[in-house]
């Protein structure tokens, strides 16, 4: 059974199509914070998440005919926003450590901790991993990509995408560890 996507906003979208104005600031009104919370997660820089934002949504606004419907705009303008923003981060020059036939560890363990952290530490020590890290770890845990969609998005493999996910996950709690934002271990 095919999954049905019933967007709340399709008035407005379909008003954008016919070029109103006001609608387009309405969608705006109601996806910029959103919009601009991902893709500072990502590009982890106010002035380029701003852009990103900015550039996401004339986009979205110039190919609103592009729209299909079969996922929510919200959902559409989230993979411009993830897409403009991974490409801000190669302009930067991102690199990513290739490490295909590696064995990577199971996530798993490390997942089942049950750890209460503060959320403003995490947000920063988010803030002060490695690009590739934080642009992973970003992709899968905030914002819901699998592997598979992380290597697609990012152009590496699945293993270098666990590896990196594993070894943000490492350093983030290293990072929070010497902190001491961690209530127990």
């Amino acid at each position: 059974m095919e999954a049905v996507y019933i967007d709340k906003n399709i008035n407005l979208v379909n008003a954008c199509r016919k070029g109103s104005r006001g609608a387009q600031f309405e969608l705006y009104k109601l996806y910029e914070r959103a919009m601009y919370s991902a893709a500072l997660r990502i590009v982890n820089h106010e002035a380029e998440a701003e852009d990103v934002v900015q550039e996401a949504f004339l986009d979205a606004f110039l190919r609103i005919g592009d729209f299909r419907g079969d996922t929510t705009f919200g959902l559409w303008l989230k993979q411009i926003i993830v897409n403009k923003s991974i490409n801000c981060l190669r302009k930067r020059r991102m690199e990513f450590t290739n490490l295909d036939g590696v064995e990577v560890a199971a996530e798993e363990s490390a997942d089942q901790e049950d750890l209460q952290w503060r959320v403003e530490e995490v947000k920063a020590a988010v803030k002060g991993l490695a690009d590739g890290y934080r642009v992973v770890l970003t992709l899968y845990l905030f914002e819901g990509y699998d592997h598979e969609e992380i290597s697609h998005i990012l152009k590496i493999s699945e293993v270098t995408s666990r590896s990196q996910l594993m070894r943000a996950k490492a350093k983030l709690r290293n990072i929070l560890e010497k902190k001491g934002a961690r209530d127990e271990y």
